[in-house]
């Protein structure tokens, strides 16, 4: 048996730590990979918020959630919005007790997508502030890293720098890469300690 992929590992990462009835946040929807395993995880009583910035990435995802049986889902929320307004969006009574928050960066991986489409640095790192501010203690971030294609590589290093720089006191970070690709996907992992 290998290693597992980056999603299985931040999937595996999230799955340990989750449980039934917590809030989670699918902060980049995609196709809903990430939507539907945080519904499955959580159950009926929780609840999943999911932000992306197209309208085809959430009709994608709704179409992949569509084929789980829906009494063993979270209720799920979907916002045609970036993920660095997603605090505008969870209701104020949960923020500060979210159980995993997600994030698979890069562009959406469907063969008809406009691949010029892409997550930012910018707005990616203001995502990130508002993620570990709406965090439980506990709580646990994933973010999966493309430093292979146009843009990614930049996203990747920012990313990568913001975290390095989280007082230990406050996080706890780890890096699960890779090593002998410079532009492999890599996930880095952080939970939150207070």
């Amino acid at each position: 048996m290998g290693f597992l992929s980056v999603l299985s590992f931040a999937h595996k990462q999230i799955g340990e730590r989750l449980q039934p009835g917590d809030a989670a946040i699918d902060a980049t929807v995609g196709t809903g990979a990430d939507t539907a395993f945080l519904a499955k995880a959580i159950g009926p009583k929780g609840c999943v918020y999911g932000f992306d910035i197209q309208e085809q990435a959430l009709a994608l995802a709704k179409e992949r959630i569509s084929r789980e049986p829906a009494d063993s889902l979270a209720s799920i929320s979907l916002f045609l919005a970036s993920h660095d307004l997603m605090e505008q969006w969870i209701p104020a009574k949960i923020q500060g007790s979210i159980g995993a928050i997600m994030f698979n960066l890069g562009y959406l991986p469907s063969q008809d997508s406009d691949k010029t489409i892409i997550t930012e640095g910018d707005s990616t790192l203001r995502a990130l502030e508002s993620a570990l501010s709406m965090l439980r203690p506990k709580g646990i971030i994933t973010v999966v890293l493309y430093p292979g294609h146009a843009g990614g590589d930049a996203e990747a290093e920012a990313v990568t720098a913001w975290a390095s720089e989280l007082p230990q006191d406050r996080c706890q970070t780890v890096v699960y890469r890779q090593l002998q690709r410079s532009d492999s996907p890599y996930v880095i992992a952080i939970e939150k300690k207070r």
